[in-house]
């Protein structure tokens, strides 16, 4: 056995066995359209509180633009501004950023006011994205945006140590700039986004950044292997750190499998249904290329069961807490370092609310 696997193994046996797992609230939000235009952002700052004040690791939102799927996030900057208004504690994160999208000056900007308000509590995974509408802003970085993904990552971390950048004026003209205000944090916590690809799992941990990923495309056999990757560069590039791995897992916890089972099933089918013309076509590896337009109503109702019955076996915290407690010990023995709970996935509000009660009984057992 060579000593890289030994090392993983080694790896795998101290987190299971010792070490314990940490839980955040994850928003993605299903057809924003249908959410009442009267408290639209009510159940992230409910949500958000939650967390503040029952030990909850983070609360993450995300970047979407022009769709209704995900469409209540334009900007996580601004709703991290907003949970910073209302909570003391938890972090605040964005998942994720589309990098290539932006100027990494308008980046650090944004999220140094959020490091302010918050007293020094954001961090923020950097994606390459996938939707080219969602380049209308930056059309031009479309083509190379899984490179750029880690160009914006590093000149972000570079301004927000204090650096200066190089930038051309609107005459044209070479300048050296800084950003402000200056951040709270003297490093800003990064993460990279990944549905799956090992590569860029393996690139991440080479600039000695946390990882963002789920379960979409992938399994946690998959998985094991691909934050093994992750963990040699990370420690080869930091000269033996560890590395984050963060996990986004759609979450609903109640007292019996049978109902949970029954509750969230209308929901999570409208919740993929809605995802499926978002996903399609998108150019990832692990997504099915298909076009739900050209399909038959029965094969996309069957696409989308078929859907249902992976996650609510086998990927998703859903269902009692004995049986998310399995999920956690299956995740902490493969490497993940924290839950990211997507709780946002159709339910009503006062039930998903309801549900952070066990959902928090799940989070003291597993640190017990």
């Amino acid at each position: 056995m060579s000593e890289r696997r030994q090392l993983a193994d080694a790896d795998r046996r101290v987190r299971k066995e010792f070490l314990t797992m940490d839980f955040g609230l994850f928003y993605f939000s299903a057809d924003s359209t249908t959410v009442d235009e009267g408290d639209r952002y009510g159940l992230l700052l409910a949500g958000a509180r939650f967390a503040d004040t029952h030990g909850f690791s983070a609360v993450w939102t995300p970047e979407r633009h022009f769709h209704q799927f995900g469409g209540l996030y334009p900007n996580p900057a601004v709703t991290g501004a907003a949970i910073a208004a209302v909570t003391e504690r938890v972090a605040i994160r964005a998942g994720s950023v589309v990098a290539p999208a932006h100027h990494p000056a308008r980046m650090t900007e944004e999220w140094a006011v959020v490091d302010n308000l918050s007293h020094g509590r954001v961090g923020v995974s950097f994606a390459s994205g996938w939707s080219a509408v969602d380049f209308s802003f930056t059309p031009e970085n479309y083509s190379r945006r899984r490179e750029l993904v880690f160009e914006h990552a590093q000149a972000v971390r570079r301004l927000w140590r204090g650096e200066d950048l190089d930038v051309v004026d609107g005459t044209g003209a070479h300048k050296r700039v800084r950003v402000f205000p200056p951040p709270v944090q003297a490093e800003l916590p990064v993460w990279i986004t990944s549905s799956g690809d090992v590569e860029t799992f393996r690139r991440a941990g080479r600039i000695g950044a946390g990882l963002l990923t789920h379960l979409l495309w992938q399994d946690v056999e998959e998985l094991d292997h691909k934050i093994q990757q992750y963990r040699a560069e990370f420690r080869a590039a930091t000269g033996g750190g560890h590395g984050h791995v963060a996990l986004m897992v759609h979450t609903f916890l109640g007292d019996s499998d049978d109902e949970v089972r029954e509750q969230v099933r209308g929901p999570l089918c409208a919740y993929l249904r809605s995802s499926l013309n978002l996903f399609a076509g998108s150019g990832n590896k692990g997504a099915q290329q298909f076009d739900p337009a050209t399909m038959r109503p029965t094969d996309v109702d069957f696409l989308v069961q078929n859907a249902f019955d992976r996650y609510y076996a086998e990927n998703g915290l859903l269902g009692d807490v004995e049986k998310g407690r399995k999920l956690v010990d299956r995740l902490r023995g493969v490497g993940v370092d924290e839950v990211a709970c997507l709780i946002d996935f159709g339910l009503p509000a006062v039930d998903v609310l309801n549900g952070l009660n066990h959902l928090d009984e799940l989070r003291q057992l597993c640190r017990s």
